[in-house]
């Protein structure tokens, strides 16, 4: 392999890289936040895919008071390797105070 070859290769990966866990959490809140205009309350879980990563999103929908009677929801979403958001699905809304029964 030549010096050139192996400059390529090493260059080449840096733009390939992956996030790590950290940044993919801060990037999914960021990104879905500011396409929403609404708060993230907490990201509740982070995958990553073949893809990229696949994330679940809890964001403040509609603010009421009593604060458990706002309304929540949960996007599914999913970014590429480097952390862009590639797509969003909101998939469930709450009341912030209600439990999961599963």
């Amino acid at each position: 392999m030549s010096t050139t070859d192996n400059k390529n290769q090493n260059s080449g990966g840096a733009a390939d890289e992956r996030l790590d866990l950290p940044s993919v959490i801060r990037e999914a809140s960021t990104q879905i936040s500011a396409l929403l205009q609404r708060d993230v309350e907490s990201v509740s879980a982070v995958r990553a895919t073949d893809n990229g990563w696949s994330a679940e999103v809890e964001v403040l929908e509609l603010e009421r008071v009593p604060d458990t009677m706002s309304v929540m929801a949960s996007y599914q979403i999913e970014l590429d390797p480097q952390g862009r958001l590639r797509a969003y699905e909101r998939v469930r809304r709450y009341a912030r105070g209600q439990i999961d029964r599963r």
